[in-house]
């Protein structure tokens, strides 16, 4: 069923002639191209030979799709040649052109790459190619393969933006055409579309397409809400006219007045964007006044700053709302000065003041490059666009080589693809844009990875700030480094960047790979020590034997085998075994003294080599558990639960449950005797209600020398008495004691202890 059958069945009559007529960006839509004759009166940018080229990949395309029907029964052709027609309003050259007329024949009409190839070269085949789904190929879910998708759409936009152009103007087309799908598919690529391609087409300055497609998607998702906003729209249109027509009289009169050759355009918001700001401010149609405004396009830069003078001499300007993007253009190369204006009835109106190149490219964004391929110096020119484009399309690079999960890359994406942006300076005044909510250690990131890797403190504005504190625009950060520190598991929650959280989260994992490999060949050794054997080398001569055991273990090779022991995923005692079955075959008998040795140390009447010593310095592999939070001085053991090595007290309850529940997965684990760190263990302290007690218990805590790292008091009113559950630094058990002991010394204190689960 169509969008408007449905709707007819569902809506007033007269409200259903709103959502027909409603135009899905508040301008009419170019007329949609159907032959290749319409075609070619776009094309004349082009010389004979690419115009013949394009004829060409138009006949093999007709020839391709040759018999198949779209959805609404025409034939599969127009489909080709309508995205080819909007490539073509970009002024893209042939080789674009050509993909475009072919993007679908790899897909559905099982032409190959080398075909393509051999009849039209290799950029046009590599294009087709990028624009390609993979739709052949098995994945887990339906979204593994969206994401794979998406991927290597991206990836092959990195190389070659044609590649996401032409894919946005397929898109747009598919969208306009949409009423002929069942309402679940129509709701479901309005979404993917509201959620992905609108928001690139965005980051890239297209937002002419950009406003379409977010229309498009409202429409389709939610026709009633739509339909609702697009008549109040319509209503206010016509009530406002008289008003809108009058301020263009009053501006065109008074830039005669002043000489100022200028150009006025009425803006319209989209109705997509009208029901934003109403969800956003929780307000009523009557109470978006903004909803029309007014673009001035003059010939030169300083023409743009004159025409503020004359525009703030008709009308009062509202302070706060004047912004600046030509000094600072936004991410994706925008550039225009805005001010809001109160206009003869009191309300507010915006006015942009840009020139003709600037209104290109932010219509246009980075196709604009295409369009105005030579640019007048400092006149916020295509190149600035192209720029812009480019730094970002290099951040994809960057992330795809440091996420190797589909599904984790594009979240990197979506994250990276922000509406709005922060914009910084660096000690030697460069400017960066980041996404709002950015903190320093985005902003460390964004100069270089390793800058980010040993980040350690940050200065805004010369003062010293934490490095989650958000940047606000004219911030200038500042941040320092360690050669010896790395990045920290919590910056993830407070990042906003997607290289960023790409970055650590790579650093992170090689971190816990590197470690888990350590782990796993240690906890092998002494397993295999208890048959009696050594671990054989790494080489050549073995090559075969770690080949069968991997084989045997579901590995892929030694080294996951060794981060699957690591993290506890294989038991070390069972992959030993089977080891040293392995070796029994090649003729490797159990060595006397080894044997000993191992046994000995099984049963406990010396604690050496087959026990793994905590000295602080371990990373993921090994966590200290935090139910327990055991410290050196505490017996202790060790768990492996999937994740690495647990380790709890031995008289902890809950390591006592799953002791008794998998005994297999438990081992031996003592504290070194040279330590990294303090260790931190829970301790509740029961205080009298008095002025000052918060006070004496950190000065006695200070004064036992100890740290407290995290205070809870609770979420109980007060009474006569607060129960503060605090976690404090400590090196071993009998510092512990001398912290109770002192906080019992303190005429606030009732009573204090160590908290066990």
């Amino acid at each position: 069923m169509s969008i408007r059958s449905f709707a007819a069945d569902l809506l007033p009559a007269k409200l259903h002639s709103t959502l027909a007529r409603a135009p899905a960006t508040g301008m009419a839509p170019q007329s949609e191209v159907t032959t290749f004759a319409e075609l070619s009166e776009k094309l004349t940018y082009l010389s004979k030979a690419d115009l013949k080229k394009v004829r060409e990949a138009y006949k093999f395309a007709d020839q391709a799709h040759l018999g198949q029907l779209r959805a609404s029964g025409i034939p599969y052709i127009t489909h080709p040649l309508a995205v080819t027609g909007l490539v073509a309003d970009w002024k893209l050259d042939a080789t674009a052109l050509m993909a475009a007329l072919m993007h679908d024949t790899i897909e559905d009409c099982g032409v190959t790459k080398p075909e393509l190839i051999e009849l039209f070269g290799s950029p046009t085949a590599d294009l087709v190619d990028g624009l390609t789904k993979l739709d052949k190929l098995q994945f887990s879910t339906k979204e593994d393969g969206q994401a794979e998708s998406f991927r290597k759409m991206l990836l092959a936009m990195s190389r070659d933006v044609r590649v996401i152009l032409i894919k946005l103007c397929d898109r747009l087309h598919n969208m306009r055409t949409m009423d002929a799908m069942a309402p679940a598919k129509r709701s479901r690529i309005a979404r993917e579309t509201i959620e992905i391609f609108a928001p690139i087409a965005h980051r890239l300055g297209l937002n002419q397409m950009y406003r379409e497609l977010q229309d498009l998607s409202f429409r389709f998702m939610y026709p009633w809400r739509y339909a609702a906003v697009g008549k109040a729209l319509e209503r206010a249109r016509g009530t406002r006219r008289d008003i809108v027509d009058r301020m263009r009289r009053d501006v065109e009169k008074s830039f005669a007045e002043a000489r100022t050759k200028v150009t006025v355009y009425s803006r319209e918001k989209t109705v997509f964007s009208i029901y934003r700001k109403m969800r956003e401010k929780h307000a009523g149609f009557a109470q978006v006044n903004d909803i029309f405004g007014f673009r001035i396009v003059v010939n030169s830069l300083p023409e743009c700053y004159l025409s503020l003078g004359t525009l703030h001499q008709m009308y009062k300007p509202v302070p706060g709302r004047f912004k600046d993007y030509i000094a600072i253009p936004k991410a994706n190369g925008y550039q225009s000065l805005h001010t809001t204006l109160v206009n003869p009835l009191g309300t507010a109106v915006e006015f942009q003041v840009r020139t003709e190149e600037m209104h290109a490219v932010a219509e246009a964004g980075i196709a604009a490059h295409w369009m105005y391929k030579a640019g007048t110096p400092g006149t916020g020119r295509p190149d600035e666009a192209q720029r812009l484009g480019a730094m970002w399309l290099q951040s994809l690079i960057d992330i795809q080589s440091d996420t190797h999960d589909s599904s984790e890359f594009l979240e990197h994406v979506k994250i990276d693809l922000f509406p709005e942006a922060v914009y910084v300076f660096t000690p030697k005044s460069k400017i960066l844009a980041l996404p709002r909510g950015a903190t320093p250690i985005d902003f460390a990131y964004a100069i270089h990875s390793d800058v980010g890797d040993h980040c350690v403190a940050a200065k805004v504005n010369g003062e010293p700030v934490a490095l989650r504190t958000e940047l606000k625009s004219g911030d200038v950060v500042e941040v320092s480094t360690s050669p010896n520190a790395r990045p920290n598991p919590s910056w993830l929650n407070s990042v906003r960047t997607g290289r960023a959280r790409s970055k650590i989260r790579h650093f992170l994992k090689n971190l816990e790979h590197e470690e888990s490999i350590i782990l796993g060949e240690k906890l092998l050794t002494q397993a295999l020590r208890n048959e009696g054997m050594a671990v054989p080398a790494d080489d050549e001569e073995h090559a075969a034997l770690w080949q069968s055991l991997t084989r045997w273990s579901g590995s892929r090779n030694r080294a996951e085998l060794m981060v699957d022991i690591g993290l506890g995923r294989k038991i070390a005692s069972i992959v030993a075994k089977r080891l040293a079955q392995l070796l029994g075959e090649r003729g490797t008998r159990p060595g006397a003294v080894a044997l000993t040795m191992g046994r000995y140390a099984a049963n406990e009447a010396q604690v050496g080599q087959n026990v793994v010593e905590i000295d602080g310095s371990e990373g993921a592999s090994v966590q200290l558990a935090t139910c327990c939070r055991p410290i050196p001085g505490d017996e202790v053991a060790g768990y492996f639960g999937g994740e690495g090595l647990t380790v709890h007290t031995k008289d902890c309850s809950i390591g006592r449950r799953l002791r008794e529940r998998d005994g297999d997965r438990w081992m031996e684990v003592d504290w070194a005797e040279q330590l990294t760190r303090q260790f931190e263990s829970a301790v509740s302290v029961l205080v009298a209600n008095a002025k000052g007690a918060l006070a004496q218990v950190a000065q006695a805590i200070s004064a036992a020398e100890a740290d407290i790292t995290h205070i809870d008091m609770g979420d109980e009113r007060a009474s006569e008495t607060t129960e503060l559950r605090l976690l404090v630094s400590v090196r071993d058990r009998l510092h512990l004691a001398d912290v109770l002991r002192t906080l019992k010394r303190s005429s606030s204190v009732l009573r204090a202890s160590r908290v066990k689960p």
